[in-house]
Formats: structure tokens, sequence, C-alpha cells
């Protein structure tokens, strides 16, 4: 047994740091946040060296502007968490909640969970989407059942997605959402993983999509040392154009009553432009492949008689041309890309609205310009300046909120590993801005070192992080593809990270409800940007076996 008295203890351990440091002076911070956990564990109870401590014990530790409020042993198979249906089929587990306070305006809410028995030894960060304000447990929950230590938190406030309300005037709570809530989740959960099971972590992974991909680079460029293995989806990483695009197409659409196009329109849209494109992969399916290569033009949709649903004015044709080509500023250049052919009826939600104005694009851009850039509740998105407004909207949130640094060598040097992905149909965020990235990010480092620790994945036919008419599961979030989850992009990274095997035979599949059962009805290789998946011309188009990563 060891048991020590507090300045014994904390005596012990730093003198012992001091002594193998060569510079205790520059002894990392995490380390010695470590053996500052290690000196309070060991005032509140005796523990056998490297063994597992009591979970309501940890309800005792004292960690940096931190309130453990939760501590409890989790044994049932089922959460309940107010707000959402419960969670069942769990194993058992160690959970640990409580509050992140580390400024006087700060209220960063967290979740870490242990599990009991057969923890694999790594912990697997969540991230968030939109603007944050709950905590991810669903996907924790996914994690957790696969043996993963799992945390995260609600990024600093409590609130729906769509919701920035709380940001008015709170900048502080602005940096917790933009870049401290994760980064602090993510040493606070290695903390609390070497409190309760005697031993760090072996490896930590980040998985998590849209604000959560720009979470995720973010943690790449600004905190290296967070994670080993970071998988980035659909990335919100230019924030501060993205919302300014957000505006560009809410005045294409509204600014003149006669541009909207209702959403009753939109088959009319995708069956011109799959039309159009589609065949160019080899084989019609319905999915553009190489979105790239699509030279669809709209006015082949023009009126030529009395207005319907499967034609388009000429200022409808305007503004579609508009959210096709992105946002442009008063000289014509580009201040965030626009949005992909091929998927027009998934535009209804994000880009048209139930009627003008009402899109998720504009109420975004007009929380974030509200309550983040302006601080003018009264902002209006159809009267605002665009190129002033995304001036603004740099000037004020950048610094916080962009992910936007090409420059990871110091996560490359640690040996991390990065995947992105997007979908090529992403309503959203538009996918060229992903591309775009990453091809900053080969500028700046050179493509041959980038191909050593990161890789981008575009899947053809994929919305927002998952569904869309593709392929649309290939292990992100921890949804599995039929061929079993090595051949997910999780997996692929675990390899990656701890066996420096590179990503190969990553497989997307489409599942559909059939007979009261999830089957996978298609199948296709994603494949390394900018390769794309090509029809061999033989067997079934719907088996990924059949098609072949080529090279544009």
């Amino acid at each position: 047994m060891l048991s020590a008295d507090l300045s014994e203890g904390k005596e012990k351990l730093w003198l012992l740091l001091i002594q193998r440091s060569p510079n205790p002076k520059g002894v990392a911070t995490s380390m010695l946040r470590n053996l500052a956990v290690l000196a309070t564990v060991l005032t509140a109870q005796s523990f056998v060296l490297l063994h597992a401590a009591d979970c309501a014990s940890l309800q005792r530790l004292r960690l940096q502007d931190t309130t453990i409020t939760v501590a409890e042993a989790v044994t049932s198979g089922t959460l309940a968490i107010p707000g959402i249906a419960p969670l069942e089929h769990l194993p058992a587990f160690c959970r640990v909640a409580g509050v992140l306070r580390p400024t006087s305006d700060s209220a960063i809410h967290f979740e870490v969970w242990l599990p009991s028995q057969d923890w694999n030894g790594r912990l697997l960060g969540a991230g968030n989407g939109g603007f944050a304000g709950s905590i991810g447990v669903r996907q924790m929950a996914g994690y957790l059942i696969r043996g993963f230590a799992v945390a995260g938190s609600d990024a600093g406030h409590r609130a729906e997605a769509g919701d920035a309300s709380w940001a008015f005037g709170h900048p502080e709570k602005v940096k917790d959402f933009g870049w401290r809530a994760v980064h602090l989740t993510a040493e606070l959960a290695k903390q609390i993983i070497l409190a309760y099971y005697g031993k760090p972590q072996s490896k930590a992974y980040f998985d998590a999509c849209s604000d959560g991909g720009r979470e995720a680079l973010m943690e790449a460029q600004r905190f290296p040392e967070d994670y080993d293995g970071i998988l980035a989806g659909a990335p919100a990483n230019y924030w501060s154009h993205l919302l300014g695009a957000a505006v560009a197409a809410t005045q294409a659409l509204t600014n003149d009553p006669r541009a909207y196009i209702s959403d009753l329109k939109l088959p009319a849209i995708q069956k011109a432009s799959l039309a159009a494109c589609d065949a160019l992969d080899g084989v019609k399916d319905g999915i553009i492949a190489d979105p790239g290569k699509c030279q669809f033009d709209p006015e082949v949709l023009l009126c030529t008689g009395e207005e319907s649903t499967d034609c388009l004015t000429q200022p409808q044709i305007d503004a579609l041309k508009s959210i096709y080509a992105g946002a442009k500023d008063s000289h014509g250049a580009t201040l965030f890309p626009g949005l992909t052919m091929g998927d027009e009826t998934g535009w209804s939600i994000w880009v048209i609205g139930g009627d003008p104005g009402a899109s998720a694009a504009a109420q975004y851009a007009q929380n974030d310009f509200r309550y983040m850039v302006t601080g003018d509740p009264k902002w209006n998105p159809l009267t605002a300046d665009l190129d002033a407004s995304v001036k603004q909207s740099t000037q004020k949130t950048a610094a916080d909120l962009d992910s936007t640094d090409p420059d990871l060598s110091r996560f490359a040097a640690r040996g991390g590993k990065l995947i992105v992905y997007h979908g090529w149909n992403d309503p959203a965020i538009s996918p060229w801005n992903t591309v775009a990235y990453y091809q900053s990010v080969q500028r700046q480092m050179g493509a041959e070192k980038v191909d050593s620790f990161a890789r981008l994945y575009m899947a053809p036919g994929v919305e927002h992080c998952t569904e869309g008419p593709g392929p649309s599961a290939f292990g992100q979030l921890g949804i599995p593809t039929a061929k079993g989850s090595k051949f997910g992009l999780f997996d692929a990274l675990e390899d990656w990270v701890e066996k420096d095997a590179p990503p190969a035979d990553v497989v997307a599949t489409k599942y559909a409800q059939e007979n009261g059962a999830r089957n996978a009805v298609v199948t296709r290789p994603l494949c390394p940007y900018p390769q794309v998946a090509k029809y061999n011309g033989t067997g079934d188009p719907n088996d990924a076996a059949n098609f072949v990563c080529t090279s544009p």
C-alpha cells in the first residue's frame, strides 16, 4: 500500500520530476498537472500503485479551476440524462461530471466516462456542432461501448445548437467556445484517467464534425499535444468567412423576392444537374463523383412559358448561379466558395428554408453577426454590406474561431496523424473550403511531408457529416461500414497512429431499412483526395469491388 501526507507526498513527487528533468523550469505543463493529480490522489486515500481508484473517490480530486459534481458508478446499462432519450446497453463505467471555470465568466460543463472493465487504454474526445451548447453523449456512448474512456463538454454554455445569444457581451465565453473548452477538457480527462486507473492513456483521439471539425483542426494547430490522432469532418474552420457566405446566399435569394427559389423547384434543379454530370464516373447512379468536372449551366432551366415548378425565372437562375459560385466581394474576389451540384434537394433546410429568410444558413448568420460580431441585436442580413460584414467578422472573431493555420509542423513532429473528410454535397459548409485548406497545408509543408501524416477524403453524394444520396457511413462518428470497422476512417486512423500503417481500402456504405432491418445496399471505395472512385465497367455498380480509385 502507498500512502502519504499531503506536503510530504507533493514534495517527493516534485523532487522526482525535477531530478529527472534537464531543465526544471521547462517541465511540460501537462506533466506538472499529472503530478499534481497524483499528489492529490495520495491524500484522498491509500492506493495500490498503478491500480484503479474507487469511482466515488474521484469527487475528492482537487483539479485546477474544476468542480467535480458527479462521480458515480453506472452499472445498470442505462444512463438517463435530462433532455435526451436514455442511453442504453452501456457497459459498467465510472461517470465523472462537473464544471471548468478558467475565467470568472466561464462555465464549461464536462463529462468523462471511464470503463470499469476492459478499458482499451485509449481516450476519445467528442466535439460539438453548430454553436455547441450540449455534450455529445450519444457519440461518447458509442465509443464507450468500444472500450474507450470518453470525454466531452458543452463548449462553455448551455443552449440549442443554433442559438448564439449566450455570446452577447461575453467575450470569454466566445473564447471557451472557440478553443479553450475542448483543450481544457482534453487535459482534464487525462488527469482523471491517471487518477482512476493509476496510469495514463496509451493514445488519445478526437472525432468530430462540423463545428467539431473546426475544433479538431484547432486542436492540431494550437494544441498538438492533446491528441495523437484526429478525425476532422466537414470543418467549419473558416468561421469568420463561412457566416459571411451565409449572408451572401441570403441576400441572393431574398433581396429580390422574385429571386427566391421555393424548395418545390429543387427536384427540377437536381434532375438537370445530374443529367449533365452524373455519368462522368462511368455509372449513372444519382451521384456526381467528381464535382470539379461538372459543367452544368442553370440557363437550361429558364422558363419559356408560364412559370412552373419545372423551370426557373431569370432572377432565380441568377440566384442559383450565385449559390454555386459562392460569396464574392465587391471586386469579384471569392470570400468563401459555393456549393456543388447533384443533390440540390438536400438544400431544403440549410439553403432555402420554408420561406424567404428562414433557412438555417440565414439563422446562423443572424445569430453570429448579432451576438458575436457586431453586438447589435437588430443587425439584419438583408441590409448588411457584405464586404464590411466579412471584414468586421474577421477582425472580431477570426483570432478565436478560425482554425485555418496551415502550419501543422508541431503536430506532425510529435507523430500526430490527421484525417479530414467532407461530403461533396454538403449544403451547410462548402466542401471546396476543406479542399482549399488541405491544399494550403500542402503548400506550407510540402505535399510529400503532408502525405506522411495527413489525408483528405471527399465523399461523393454525402451531405453534412452524414446522410445524402451516396454511401455516407465510413467510420466517422463511430458509424461502421458494411465490411466492418477496420474498413472505416477511425480505425484506419488508429492503425496509422499505433502501427504506422497509412489508411488503405476505406469503404463507404449506404444503408436502407428493409423489412425492419438495416441493410447495406451500396458500398463504394472512399478515395484519398484528389483520387476518385471510377466504375470498371463490369459487375454490380453497387459493390465497391467493381470500382477503383484513380487520379482525376
